[in-house]
């Protein structure tokens, strides 16, 4: 394998990362105005209040690559890590990490990364830990390369307001739960293993 290739292929979720928080972030987290002195004068401004409180949750592992430039566009987060694996015969997700705080501050914003929507466990999962938490679905929104139509479904029908931004919706899920075409598996893609 071209070692190259996991480098490349990380940077290219982190840059969809970043487009898609971008696009998530605008019109939803809680603005101030101030202003600042520049070098030629005073300027009006606008900017994201650092005093509100803004979660961003990678799902490990490959969450890890596609969240990698969030700070860019949210410098004022708290990462908090969750890894869920999927068991391959059965689908279904296990807990392996779990990060979270026991209970959200009130107004927290939350942005819940995970590059593949396939069946809609493992995000499902996610969310539910999140909600226990004291998060309601229109203060959480979901970030992803790539989401298939069973798991957009899952996600209206368990979360109803939830918001969804992802880089492509593929057209279907295969009976081993892959998307097809899909990406592959993004975390070995991502680092290599």
């Amino acid at each position: 394998m071209n070692k190259l290739l996991p480098m490349i292929f990380r940077n290219a979720m982190a840059e969809i990362g970043r487009l898609l928080m971008y696009e998530a972030s605008r019109d939803w987290l809680p603005m101030v105005t101030g202003e600042i002195q520049s070098p030629m004068g005073v300027a009006s401004v606008e900017f994201i209040d650092p005093r509100e409180p803004v979660a961003v949750i990678p799902i490990l592992r490959a969450g890890l690559a596609l969240a990698e430039h969030a700070s860019s566009i949210l410098p004022a987060t708290k990462t908090y890590h969750l890894g869920i694996s999927r068991d391959e015969e059965t689908l279904q997700p296990t807990i392996y990490l779990n990060k979270l705080p026991d209970t959200f501050p009130e107004g927290s914003r939350v942005f819940v990364v995970d590059p593949m929507l396939a069946t809609g466990g493992t995000i499902v999962a996610s969310l539910q830990l999140i909600k226990e938490r004291g998060v309601e679905n229109q203060q959480i929104k979901v970030i992803s390369a790539v989401a298939a139509p069973p798991a957009l479904q899952k996600l209206s029908e368990k979360f109803p307001g939830l918001h969804v931004y992802t880089g492509i919706i593929d057209p279907t899920v295969n009976d081993k739960g892959f998307i097809i075409p899909g990406l592959g598996d993004a975390g070995d893609r991502s680092f290599g293993t």
